[in-house]
């Protein structure tokens, strides 16, 4: 390439960049080949979703305020998109890659992300959103470490490591699709895998010979921060390792106060840091565990997670029973309480949720009330769906970012009910209307039999409350009005409640959902649409030079096409560029 033509690029690039980000800040590059690879987690040859032809996917690594660049090849069969889950995307929904907000990259097609990661720190992941494409894999960690200047709350540890825990099915996506297309429940998994492997043979009779294991190799006397994920479907699950305590530090986003658990329930979509010291003698190796919680044990004892934690100096293997459960079969409090427990560091230095000061949460006047109830599926028009407070939603076919940016009509209804319906459900795109700089509690309900986990794009909400029956004007006033953690997801046990605070100074358009896949797939989410009623790019980013069309506006893609290909051809050669170096 000339040098004048070089040149004349990397000015466009620069641009484009500097149009929608703070150009002061760091950039980091990635470069994602996301395709279909043969594995066997539990020993049986299957179809999943690698990136770059690893499962699970590379662990993206920044630091508060970078921009991050991550070009995405799409070489499946069916469309993607990539969610960043937790990560709040200030100012800029249209990188959320949900189907609500973003249109899908088609087969074949490659498209960029752009965003800053602005004041933020934590653990968390990300997914394909679509097509329940998450079932077969295309996930990984997301770590925003702290900058240099802000010191954490403990000591600098001797390594960081992720783990990836979730149920698994050995039937593919596709498969389990069509299950629930056609009413079916998906059934018992076939097993828990740690970091895309299957369960170390513990015992000769519930784990057959011959399946991979994940092994995380330590030194002695030393501490190791473990960045732990539950990315499965529906399975609230109890991570332990055999004989050391756990030190929770942080949740998505939120250092908290430091508790030592000898296990910890991490449900659905949950993200936890634990400090583990490797203060244990090394006669042998040590089990990790991640089992099925809230389920009857005496059947699920073969969907079981188990991975081996090997001091450099060890002697031998692990070997014995695995470490207990949580004894609480006569106690349905116990998870519920250990919940409560985690609170939020409000001393600690460091990136917050809302630097503004609504930190302070517990002095800020509500502004508005949400109560959303959850409950078993249903039938609707002859198909098995699930529901947010009587409604089941449908995704539309322009998303409705895009549909409001060109004023395109009709594409999804303002009208979210503020209390649970009590008509007949209905199938519907019907959307919560956020004020902007408001501040809004929205009340949890599930009434569903199982444990069902919530996440807000966009956002760290304060956890102010839970606990079993229906909620009511009173509830508050057990609400923590002072170090409630503040997360993008939390757990709503069967036949209970959770409160939760929002405040709406992210302007978008936002997903609230269950993170329990299969209910996700049939309808239980809604969006919440954040607007400042001022133009300004002060409070968002404009719509990126590369953005996708589809439904509506799908004639508009054949004009975008060649500025997309310029765009993301030549991030993605910057991106490899910076990669080697």
């Amino acid at each position: 390439m000339a040098l004048s033509k070089f040149l004349g690029l990397f000015l466009i690039h620069i641009a484009l960049l500097s149009s929608s980000c703070f150009a002061a800040d760091p950039f980091v590059f990635y470069d994602f080949e996301v395709s279909y690879i043969t594995a066997s987690p539990l020993g049986v040859p299957q179809q999943v979703i690698a990136i770059n032809n690893k499962f699970p996917g590379p662990t993206i690594n920044s630091t508060t305020n970078n921009n991050v660049v991550i070009n995405v090849r799409n070489k499946l069969d069916e469309s993607l998109l990539l969610h960043w889950s937790g990560i709040q995307q200030r100012r800029s929904s249209w990188q959320d890659g949900l189907p609500g907000t973003n249109c899908p990259i088609p087969p074949k097609w490659n498209w960029t992300y752009q965003f800053q990661v602005k004041d933020q720190i934590g653990s968390f992941f990300y997914f394909p959103s679509l097509h329940f494409q998450r079932a077969a894999g295309g996930f990984g960690g997301f770590i925003i470490n702290n900058r240099d200047i802000i010191p954490i709350p403990f000591g600098s540890p001797d390594g960081d490591i992720t783990i990836l825990i979730g149920d698994w099915y050995t039937r593919n996506h596709t498969a389990l699709r069509k299950a629930l297309d056609a009413g079916k429940d998906l059934g018992m998994p076939d097993g828990v895998l740690i970091n895309g492997k299957g369960p170390y043979q513990y015992n000769d009779t519930l784990v057959p010979d011959g399946i991979d294991y994940e092994t995380i190799d330590v030194h002695p006397g030393k501490t190791y921060r473990l960045r732990v994920h539950n990315v499965g479907i529906s399975t609230s699950l109890n991570f332990r390792i055999q004989s050391h305590n756990l030190l929770l530090a942080e949740t998505e986003g939120s250092y908290t106060v430091q508790q030592n658990y000898t296990s910890l329930d991490i449900h659905v979509g949950q993200s936890y840091s634990f400090l583990l010291t490797t203060d244990q003698n090394a006669s042998s190796d040590y089990y990790i565990v991640a089992s099925a919680r809230f389920v009857n044990e005496s059947q699920w004892k073969r969907v079981t997670g188990v991975a081996i934690l090997r001091y450099s100096n060890s002697k031998g293997k692990a070997a014995g029973p695995l470490p207990d459960p949580p004894q609480d079969e006569y106690d349905k409090t116990f998870s519920m309480n250990q919940a409560r427990s985690i609170r939020w560091n409000v001393s600690a230095s460091g990136a917050r949720p809302n630097p503004q000061g609504s930190f302070r949460y517990g002095s800020i006047n509500v502004t508005e009330i949400f109560v959303l109830k959850n409950k078993p599926p249903v039938t609707i028009d002859g198909k098995r769906r699930t529901t947010l407070s009587g409604i089941s939603f449908v995704n539309p076919a322009t998303p409705i970012r895009l549909a409001d940016q060109f004023k395109v009509k009709g594409v999804y209804k303002l009208d979210f009910p503020s209390r649970p319906l009590t008509g007949p459900p209905k199938m519907e795109t019907s959307v919560i209307n956020g004020t902007f700089r408001g501040f809004m509690e929205v009340i949890l309900q599930n009434n569903d039999t199982k444990v069902q986990t919530y996440h807000l794009s966009g956002y760290a909400f304060f956890v102010v409350g839970m606990d079993y029956g229906e909620w009511s004007e009173n509830s508050r006033g057990t609400y923590n009005k002072w170090d409630g953690i503040a997360r993008s997801t939390t757990q709503v046990y069967p036949g209970a409640w959770t409160a939760i605070l929002i405040s709406l100074d992210n302007v978008g358009v936002w997903n609230l959902r269950t993170e329990n896949l299969d209910s996700w797939y049939l309808g239980q989410e809604t969006y919440i649409r954040v607007v400042n009623p001022e133009v300004t790019n002060k409070t968002e980013l404009p719509m990126p030079d590369n953005v996708l069309y589809c439904g509506a506006l799908s004639k508009r893609q054949k004009y975008a096409k060649k500025s997309r290909f310029y765009v993301n051809g030549y991030l993605r050669k910057m991106a490899v560029k910076t990669n080697n170096g």
